[in-house]
């Protein structure tokens, strides 16, 4: 056949990796504090502590949890480490920051221990698109971590790729 159609795409040594591949099940949720202070402003210790005794932590059970305060309080590093002392048994993991940020530690975390030995000396694409919240800062993390062993590194689409690196 002379008009046959050949995916040369699927025939190609190309690897894809998708980010959206590794992430971690579990909800991810902000714990806004200004509400255990003193008009929303002031850290009053033995009422934050109070507030910490008798709050319900059970809720966060398995949760992905981002600590913040989003008035213009000043919060002692204590105050929140009293808070991620008592998530230790019950959240899967907790920072201090937003939703973004959580997810990059997240992701950190996988990324640290991926083993990438089976990409070792191959073109690799990093899939783009993704209906999953994968942080920009997973994309450069395992760039970086792929970059010693690729052949080469795209990104985007088999079709439509970005060149990042090759290996001279």
């Amino acid at each position: 056949m002379k008009d046959e159609i050949i995916n040369r795409v699927a025939n190609s040594a190309l690897v894809t990796i998708n980010l959206e591949d590794y992430y971690p099940k579990g909800k991810r949720v902000l714990l806004d504090i200004k509400d255990w202070l003193w008009e929303g402003l002031v850290l009053r210790e033995k009422d934050f502590r109070n507030q910490v005794a008798e709050f319900d932590w059970t809720q966060y059970q398995d949760c992905y949890v981002a600590l913040t305060c989003s008035s213009d309080a000043i919060i002692p590093g204590w105050a929140y480490m009293l808070i991620g002392i008592q998530l230790e048994s019950i959240a899967k993991k907790t920072i201090i920051g937003n939703l973004e940020a959580l997810e990059s530690s997240i992701y950190q975390d996988v990324l640290n221990t991926l083993d990438v030995s089976e990409f070792a000396n191959k073109p690799l694409i990093i899939k783009g698109c993704s209906k999953k919240p994968v942080p920009q800062n997973a994309y450069i993390m395992l760039a970086s971590k792929l970059k010693p062993i690729a052949k080469s590194i795209m990104y985007g689409e088999a079709c439509s790729s970005v060149p990042l690196f090759k290996k001279k």
